[in-house]
């Protein structure tokens, strides 16, 4: 995938400047999954990315799509789905579930199942001290849809999503960008730019001023422990 020599990472929790990742975002390969070293990626505008048959992969990509609340874009079935309260949202009820269920949903922007095992556990280790996140759409007591990131300081870093129901994940998306705003929390990070997610009003800008924004959201205060929906 890259297009020069790829960066290894060691031991030590350091990362490379991100203006050297390649053309599709490729910054290096090797190291682990440890929390302290996804935090220092997610703080550092990087995030992990397995491919199958391939060392663990971390991406800076450029450009980068990213979601502010007053730019969230809603269909008119949408919202009308939103007020009859097709599903019930909740937060932090069931992390796991909502990881696996992003693991088996088909993917056409992704190849193949990006979401090992090691990922699965390294997240759920994330969410038990308290800055990995689900909100999840339930229908009839059956989880149909959700999505989980990571919050660190003012910014959401939006992992993935999946829908067993039409329109769950998007009412899920949309009411986290929703109450994300409420807390302060006033950027979503989408990584790579999608027609999905530009369809939501996913906004590509340049890694650059991400990294910049990113910077001032991070001297923010963590809103760190399991979020609850009646939280405001």
């Amino acid at each position: 995938m890259s297009d020069g020599p790829v960066i290894w990472l060691g031991d030590d929790l350091i990362f490379p400047a991100v203006d050297r990742a390649d053309d599709h975002g490729l910054l290096a390969a090797g190291g682990d999954l440890r929390p302290e070293r996804l935090v220092l990626a997610y703080s550092s505008g990087i995030f992990p990315w397995p491919h199958e048959g391939l060392p663990l992969l971390w991406f800076a990509p450029d450009p980068r799509c990213v979601f502010r609340p007053g730019d969230l874009r809603v269909s008119r079935s949408l919202r009308a789905r939103l007020r009859r309260g097709d599903y019930e949202v909740r937060f932090d009820t069931a992390f796991r579930e909502v990881m696996l269920g992003c693991a088996s949903a088909p993917r056409a922007d992704r190849l193949g199942t990006w979401i090992t095992e090691d990922m699965v556990e390294a997240y759920c280790e994330l969410h038990r001290r308290g800055i990995a996140h689900s909100t999840e759409a339930w229908r009839d007591g059956e989880l149909v849809g959700g999505a989980y990131g990571v919050s660190l300081g003012g910014v959401f870093m939006g992992e993935s999503m999946f829908a067993r129901a039409t329109d769950a994940s998007k009412v899920a998306f949309v009411t986290l960008v929703r109450r994300l705003a409420d807390w302060g929390i006033d950027l979503v990070d989408g990584q790579l730019p999608t027609p999905h997610l530009e369809s939501l009003g996913g906004q590509v800008w340049p890694r650059s001023r991400y990294l910049a924004e990113l910077a001032v959201r991070l001297r923010r205060e963590t809103r760190r422990g399991r979020w609850k929906n009646e939280d405001a």
